[in-house]
């Protein structure tokens, strides 16, 4: 099952999160991303480019606000 979340941004992007590679074993999402950690991918509702994320493997229990803020620091990232 894949998990998918919508968060928005305190710019008012609305964000869709999706966990890359759901479909694989846990034992290659492991070597991928960290163990214990996962690739996430949020894309936005329009304009701005995807941001693609490590984060716990947990990240579908993430608060709304802590999802989001993970979006802002993975954008001011790739603006460096």
């Amino acid at each position: 099952m894949t998990d998918e979340r919508t968060v928005t941004t305190r710019d008012g992007t609305a964000w869709t999160c999706i966990e890359a590679l759901a479909e694989m074993p846990e034992a290659a999402k492991d070597k991928l991303a960290g163990e214990g950690r996962r690739a996430v991918v949020c894309t936005p509702s329009g304009g701005a480019h995807s941001v693609r994320l490590t984060l716990d493997e947990g990240w579908g229990a993430m608060p709304d606000p802590a999802l989001a803020a993970a979006i802002e620091a993975g954008l001011e990232r790739d603006d460096r």
